[in-house]
């Protein structure tokens, strides 16, 4: 590791437990149900009442330290995702953010609301629509779960809930691509999980929107042979005919 993460113990775990104590329930790989990937316990559908979707332009992201000081000794696998762990990785900002997203092991979101009890959480339900989480809106189509603050009346984070297969992260865009939780994030030098940034931008491939491309041509030069193949064959899979996989070559 260099000195833009933190040391990792042995297991390579340092805020988590391993997946292997806990009771998770594991999804196959093969099931039409991976996109979810999780059991969650009853949410009642009533649970915000009749209260009214809050202004969908209403965010005031989090810090990442703000978001790591509440998830402070989290037992399951969560880490910074998008531009923010890009600038994690590179230990400085590059650019603003206007939001703040992090990725969750689908079967463990439903310990997280919980620790956020001034929070509301609601699920996108297509263009600029939400709906109050519920068991039905987490089993539909979104991956995602925006935070509002209810005294501040605006959204702190995005949680994205990802597919995984025990301590192992799927891809949720081509589950054949897999890897062990320890090689999918890293540790920034305040200890914060922040994703690696060749998966990042994977991710980022799909609409490589002016944001991406800085967030690209930022990275780039800082990231491994090993990243830039991995990321280079990834996107062959899953973006076919993307601008990225001949400069990752």
């Amino acid at each position: 590791m260099d000195g833009r993460t933190g040391q990792r113990d042995e297991s390579g775990w340092k805020h988590f437990r391993p997946l292997a104590n806990l009771s998770v329930s594991i999804c196959s790989a093969d099931a039409p149900e991976i996109k979810a990937g999780y059991r969650l316990q009853q949410v009642k559908s009533d649970l915000y009442g009749d209260r009214m979707q809050p202004d969908i332009e209403a965010w005031d992201s989090w810090h990442p330290r703000d978001l790591a000081a509440r998830m402070e000794g989290a037992d399951f696998p969560w880490f910074v995702a998008g531009g923010w762990a890009i600038d994690l990785f590179l230990g400085a900002p590059t650019r603003d953010h206007e939001d703040l997203e992090i990725a969750v092991a689908s079967s463990f979101f439903e310990t997280l609301p919980p620790r956020f009890p001034e929070f509301d959480f609601w699920v996108p339900q297509g263009e600029r629509k939400l709906a109050p989480m519920s068991t039905e809106t987490l089993a539909g189509e979104s991956h995602q779960t925006w935070a509002y603050e209810r005294a501040a009346q605006v959204w702190r984070f995005d949680v994205f809930r990802e597919p995984h297969d025990g301590d192992t992260w799927i891809c949720r865009r081509e589950t054949s691509i897999r890897r062990p939780y320890p090689e999918v994030f890293e540790l920034s030098v305040d200890g914060i999980p922040y994703l690696r940034p060749e998966i990042c931008l994977l991710f980022k491939a799909k609409a490589v929107r002016d944001k991406d491309r800085a967030d690209f041509e930022a990275v780039l030069p800082r990231m491994s042979p090993t990243q830039r193949a991995w990321l280079h064959n990834a996107l062959e899979r899953v973006h076919p005919g993307n601008d990225w996989i001949s400069v990752t070559e």
